[in-house]
């Protein structure tokens, strides 16, 4: 039985227990696979998407719905005061297995905290579907597991790092 403070400092601003999310506001972007667009949208976010073994929904539900409310669009004054629905923005939604790259020893990273594929696919499936539900029609992906060219156009540059 862990005791809170050992459920506390699992969940950490230190752990590496945690979904980790790269989210850039872009005017454009799109993904290839040898060559065949994937996915592509116009004005939104592209979201690196990284997952842990120990991810699950409740970790999935607060960063679907911190990236659709996150307001970073602006305003007509040119503050970030709009979110992606007051845009009317899309979203890429890319795998990106190499956010858990650990470089601490060596120069090469080591991978070891990444979920592996037979965990990440469901869990990415449903983060997709997730976010498919909270901005209908507006959602793009890359392949899972494929080597990918993703092009886009940061807008800002706005580029933030989310863990849960």
């Amino acid at each position: 039985m862990s005791t809170n403070l050992e459920i506390l400092l699992s969940r950490s601003r230190w752990s590496s227990w945690l979904l980790k999310v790269v989210l850039q506001r872009v005017s454009s972007a799109e993904v290839t696979v040898d060559g065949r667009s994937v996915g592509e949208i116009g004005t939104g976010f592209v979201l690196l998407v990284g997952f842990k073994a120990s991810d699950g929904e409740i970790e999935a539900t607060w960063m679907a719905d911190k990236v659709v409310g996150l307001r970073v669009f602006p305003d007509a004054e040119g503050k970030m005061n709009r979110s992606l629905n007051d845009v009317g923005g899309g979203l890429l939604v890319v795998s990106q297995f190499t956010l858990y790259g650990d470089v601490r020893k060596g120069r090469r990273p080591s991978f070891i905290d990444a979920a592996p594929p037979e965990i990440a696919i469901p869990l990415y499936e449903n983060f997709v579907a997730m976010l498919s539900d909270r901005v209908p029609g507006r959602v793009e992906t890359g392949e899972f597991g494929a080597v990918m060219d993703v092009k886009l156009v940061n807008q800002g540059p706005v580029t933030i790092l989310l863990e849960r």
